[in-house]
């Protein structure tokens, strides 16, 4: 799944070639992506993009004629080929193509098996309900620990479940849920409630970092390297089976509530408090 740092590595990557530049042809072969029907994809043909921009795990790109957000839900993503060259003759499953007037071209392609990715021509970002409804962002200068306290509240509801929640903090999954638990030294099915002071601090940094960190470690990767770069630098998400990075414990795959979670149960602890 697209999580937030790699998404922000992609619209820095797309912002620096596409500003400025017109959208000669947008097709769309899935049609199903389309969510706004009296405002197609189509109709921002021959705009001039301003900019591009992330909300949590979307991507918009401002033009002259409204804004195209783009959602990629679970496996969607933007393969990018350079003005003048080659063709990518490996096949994708492509839900729709952007030209560009030099020539550059971003295809849309879902991956998996459940067709997932979004589009949508707005006046404002917020006329998409799932922006509209996100959460603090970890990777705005401005999130703070006030906001991270407003997320996490008193709620009787799993850690994990609670950092993937959009609606409580934007950009968040499942990797890199399992990564800032590690760090914090959290059980994943611990409730919130239970969360005592110092607990909460290192949830707040282990957050923070965790995600700041990794857009870091993505800045400057072509798209089709970033999915691979996440992988590789995962120190337990992923990794049932191998050795804890911190400690050489053998991390351990949960499956609790219909979703499911890797942890090391010497660094996070044996049983979930409730």
């Amino acid at each position: 799944m697209p999580e937030s740092p790699e998404v922000q590595a992609l619209v820095e990557f797309l912002d620096e070639r596409v500003e400025g530049r017109v959208i000669d042809e947008l097709e769309v072969a899935e049609f199903r992506i389309v969510k706004t029907r009296d405002r197609p994809p189509v109709s921002v043909v021959g705009a001039r993009v301003v900019g591009v921009r992330r909300f949590g795990k979307h991507i918009g790109f401002e033009t002259t004629a409204g804004w195209l957000m783009i959602g990629f839900g679970r496996n969607g993503w933007i393969r990018w080929q350079e003005a003048g060259g080659p063709p990518n003759d490996q096949p994708v499953p492509e839900v729709a193509r952007i030209v560009l007037d030099d020539g550059a071209v971003m295809r849309i392609v879902e991956t998996g098996d459940f067709l997932a990715v979004t589009a949508s021509v707005v006046d404002l970002p917020t006329d998409v309900a799932g922006i509209a409804a996100l959460g603090p962002d970890p990777l705005s200068p401005d999130f703070s620990r006030d906001d991270f306290e407003r997320a996490l509240g008193m709620r009787r509801k799993q850690i994990k479940a609670l950092l993937q929640e959009q609606t409580s903090l934007a950009g968040i999954g499942n990797a890199y849920s399992d990564e800032i638990l590690h760090r914090a030294k959290l059980l994943p099915a611990a409730h919130a409630a239970v969360l005592d002071g110092d607990e909460r601090e290192r949830l707040f940094h282990a957050t923070v970092d965790i995600m700041r960190g990794a857009v870091a470690d993505r800045r400057g990767l072509p798209p089709d390297r970033l999915k691979q770069a996440k992988v590789e630098a995962m120190a337990i998400h992923g990794r049932g089976g191998s050795p804890c990075p911190v400690c050489g414990t053998t991390i351990v795959d949960l499956v609790f509530g219909g979703a499911s979670a890797q942890m090391c149960p010497h660094c996070q602890g044996e049983q979930p408090r409730e």
